[in-house]
């Protein structure tokens, strides 16, 4: 089993339970993943043939049958295998090696003409299938004939003469729809089906999967060639699926679907209703407790859930495969903490420390008990990316004014956009989910769906929007319509779906507690909150301070944009400061309540990032009124205001400490309120701890003429205090020159925070809103990307650039405190990269603080002895 680079798990686990448990295997060999490699990269490997040959003759000396033999034939399966399991997503071909002359022999040597003709049906629609890649809708076909003209109720009723028809018919299928013939010689359909395999590697869905769960397209599969063993030799013999225990809930009791007369297709496919173990107990008494005896010694021997695949021939039992099993949430809680305190009995006693269950537990896993989820599946309509976690039912509204209404008069509300904006706020609040058909994992929808923790899919471009309705080719979803949105998947799906609320188990806290005791004194974990409830939600989570509270969300409430909007449009000097001043006003008040939220936690304020443009109306849309129905004098004021601060480059252009130095007043004003909060919490008995954030920041000297703005600000807010509040002033490093100047900038600055957001955006060059639904979904199956760089940090790029801003922001100054504040926070992998680099904290959304916590204490335990940081 420590082989899986090369043998795939599943050649790795099978060579595991022949050689070492001895367990009852049928007889084969592993094509290695060096060999679809060679594949991908130069087509059929030179040599393999020769070593098939081998190997395949030492196979046929073990079993003292030949392949395809029309006397007594060898027949053998031909299953694919990864590193990681991947379960469905590659290929597999059963009976291999039966043909038209061998099928007789099968059926002479077993006594049993069905049973020959059945599984030669089998493997020719297989094999149609799988290699000569048909549809399988005709093969379906013809057999639901046949049980109608048999008066079969399941295929394991036709009678031979009528599975002898069908495989005549499953032939010419074949020679329809391929053209040729179905391949009568062993060695070619070999070879066809071990092709087939490593060319499913590369299929649809083993990349899409590959992709969600961040396995390297590179691996490869490998390919396992195995003597076949029947389950549908008759009513003696049965296959199933079985798991250690129960991988829904954690209930250490094993369980399992089983057939009777049938093959393992059978099980998986649904193609009959299958029965429990405890159906299999009652009929197979002696072959039950022989498989529970063997499923307490795989327990014992992985130490972990394990689920298997086995088969009964004619009253033998054989084991055809065994993995670590893929459980729920709830399930992983369960087992994490149960298996640390011991299971099993005697000799086959067994538990893992504590740090072996945190790395058992996935983010996944906490999300899954976190957010509600849908209780059944369908078919989805259209797929975007799954931009916040959880599932959302409600009625379809194209703007944030409907959405707003409806909400208001009880109804629950999909909010779906083109994109969202600042002016989407208010419609945004009320909706249980979010739909956009652009944008990206970073983009507004996501980003503040993320924070307030609603299900939200954005870049779903298959939808086309058109006025109140929303097409995806012949589909129509008009205003009002039901539609059910998965915010894990990105899956969009019509109607009503029901679902199931978030119930943490007590696990839940057991295991984060542990994850605490690991990664105490070494990385703590903050929340990205612009709001009270949202800071009261990350304490709650466990976050130990505000890593990012945005400013400029403040401003979108409904009372506030106005007044921003009048700042902006402000005629002079006098009316600039009125409007400022009532600004003062209100975000004094926002600050307060977060720095009582987060008493005694340190809390990091950005002063105002992005650029003014973005609290004004559109120009597009302005302008279509202004052609149409015609504008008022303030929407003509705005209109110009609008086109006034429009920039081709927005991103690059005039905003964070640009910002400030355009308008000062903005920025001195923050600070004021910030620190009028924080005296009138000192006063209250309180201990706020305040970090002023100076954003984009890219040269020592704008960061000089910055702090002293901000200095300036709390000096005359402090001015005869006696308790003054504990104040530090940093800057968020953003661009890639910040993190090769980090020396020079540490200068002046008390702490550094990493917005890896727009780190990630400038180095790559990507426009974050756009690429993830159009050209990432390419670049990653193309290989050309590893990962989205967006979702995880690229080690080599963005993470290697946080590595240097690091080192030379604290060689410059030993007391720099660093953290990590952008999406990347609540990441597990990019977290590892983080620990690495030396950070001190990072921040995340307040419903991914859990995650973080769990992600944090593994990026330490996998550091281990080596911790080099």
């Amino acid at each position: 089993m420590e082989m899986k680079d090369l043998l795939g798990g599943k050649g790795a686990n099978l060579a595991e339970m022949t050689s070492v448990l001895q367990l009852p295997v049928p007889p084969g060999f592993t094509i290695s993943t060096d060999a679809c490699r060679a594949y991908m990269h130069g087509g059929w490997p030179d040599g393999l043939d020769a070593q098939l040959e081998k190997h395949v003759a030492t196979l046929e000396r073990t079993m003292g049958r030949k392949l395809g033999d029309p006397r007594d034939p060898l027949l053998v399966s031909v299953r694919s295998g990864a590193k990681f399991s991947m379960p469905g997503m590659m290929d597999t071909v059963l009976n291999l090696g039966l043909n038209d002359r061998s099928v007789k022999g099968l059926a002479k040597v077993t006594g049993d003409e069905r049973f020959a003709h059945d599984s030669y049906r089998r493997f020719i629609a297989m094999y149609g299938r799988i290699v000569l890649g048909l549809e399988g809708e005709p093969f379906e076909r013809e057999l639901e004939e046949a049980k109608k003209h048999c008066r079969a109720k399941t295929d394991a009723d036709i009678p031979p003469a009528g599975l002898k028809e069908l495989c005549e018919l499953y032939k010419a299928i074949v020679k329809a729809e391929s053209g040729r013939p179905f391949p009568q010689d062993p060695r070619r359909q070999l070879r066809g089906a071990i092709e087939a395999v490593f060319k499913s590697w590369n299929g649809a869905r083993a990349i899409a999967y590959r992709a969600r769960e961040r396995i390297s397209h590179d691996l490869g599969t490998a390919v396992n060639v195995q003597v076949m063993v029947f389950g549908n030799r008759d009513d003696n013999s049965g296959t199933g699926v079985g798991f250690t225990r129960n991988a829904a809930t954690g209930d250490n009791r094993p369980y399992g679907d089983f057939l009777v007369n049938a093959q393992g297709e059978d099980v998986v496919a649904g193609i009959r209703n299958t029965e429990d173990l405890n159906a299999m107990a009652r009929k197979f008494p002696t072959i039950h407790a022989e498989l529970i005896e063997i499923f307490t010694r795989l327990e014992k021997h992985y130490r972990d859930m394990c689920d298997t695949e086995f088969t009964i021939e004619q009253g033998k039992l054989w084991m055809l495969q065994t993995r670590v099993g893929k459980r729920t949430g709830a399930a992983a809680l369960r087992m994490a903490v149960d298996m640390t305190t011991g299971t099993g009995r005697g000799k086959n006693r067994w538990k893992i420390s504590r740090r072996e269950a945190l790395m058992r537990v996935t983010g996944d896993h906490l999300d899954q008990v976190l957010h509600p989820h849908f209780a059944g599946k369908a078919t989805a309509i259209a797929r975007g990316l799954g931009a916040s976690p959880g599932a959302a039912v409600g009625k379809v509204y194209f703007t944030a004014d409907d959405a707003a209404d409806a909400a208001d008069r009880g109804e629950h509300v999909i909010l779906v956009r083109s994109e969202t904006s600042p002016e989407d706020v208010h419609g945004m609040m009320v909706s249980e989910g979010i739909l956009t058909a652009r944008g990206g994992l970073v983009s507004h929808a996501a980003v503040v769906a993320r924070g307030w923790g609603t299900p939200a899919v954005v870049g779903a471009e298959a939808i086309q929007i058109e006025g109140k309705q929303f097409r995806v080719e012949d589909v129509v979803v008009k205003e009002g319509d039901v539609i059910s949105l998965d915010g894990s998947t990105g899956d969009i799906i019509l109607g009503e779906l029901r679902l199931a609320a978030a119930e943490p188990p007590p696990e839940f806290e057991i295991v984060l507690s542990w994850a605490d005791d690991v990664r105490r004194g070494k990385l703590k974990v903050r929340a990205n909150a612009d709001n009270g409830p949202d800071a009261q939600n990350a304490r709650q989570f466990g976050a130990e301070g505000i890593g990012l509270c945005r400013t400029e969300h403040m401003f979108l409430g409904e009372d506030r944009l106005p007044v921003v909007r009048r700042m902006i449009l402000a005629q002079d000097a006098a009316e600039e400061a009125a409007a400022l001043e009532e600004l003062r006003r209100v975000q004094k008040a926002d600050f307060a309540e977060i720095l009582d939220a987060m008493d005694g936690l340190p809390v990091t304020v950005r002063l105002l990032d992005p650029p003014l443009h973005e609290f004004l109306p559109r120009v597009d849309e302005l302008e279509v009124k202004a052609a149409t129905t015609g504008l008022d004098a303030e929407e003509d004021a705005l209109l110009k205001a609008a086109k006034s601060w429009h920039e081709f480059n927005p991103m690059l252009g005039t905003r964070g400490v640009r910002l400030g130095v355009v308008k000062p007043g903005l920025y001195a004003m923050q600070v004021r309120a910030l620190m009028e909060a924080a005296i009138q919490l000192r006063a209250e008995g309180k201990n706020p701890i305040v970090e002023v954030m100076i954003p984009l920041t890219v040269t020592r000297e704008e960061m000089h003429e910055a702090r002293s703005w901000v200095e300036q600000a709390i000096a005359e807010t402090t001015k005869g205090q006696r308790k003054r509040p504990e104040v530090t002033i940093g800057t968020m490093i953003e661009t890639p020159r910040a993190a090769l100047c980090a020396d020079e900038i540490a200068e002046e600055s008390d702490f550094f925070s990493f917005g890896t957001n727009d780190l990630t955006q400038m180095t790559f060059g990507f426009s974050r809103d756009d690429v993830e639904s159009r050209m990432m979904p390419a670049y990653l199956e193309l290989g050309l990307l590893k990962r989205n760089p967006f979702e995880t940090i690229d080690a080599s790029g963005v993470g290697e650039l946080v590595k240097i801003g690091a080192a030379r922001g604290r060689a410059a100054r030993k007391s720099l405190k660093l953290g990590v504040c952008g999406e990347h926070g609540g990441d597990p992998e990019s977290i590892a990269v983080f620990y690495e680099a030396g950070l001190d904290y990072v921040s995340c959304s307040p419903f991914r603080v859990p995650i973080a916590r769990l992600a944090a204490a593994q990026a330490v335990i996998g550091a281990g002895t080596s911790d080099t940081r």
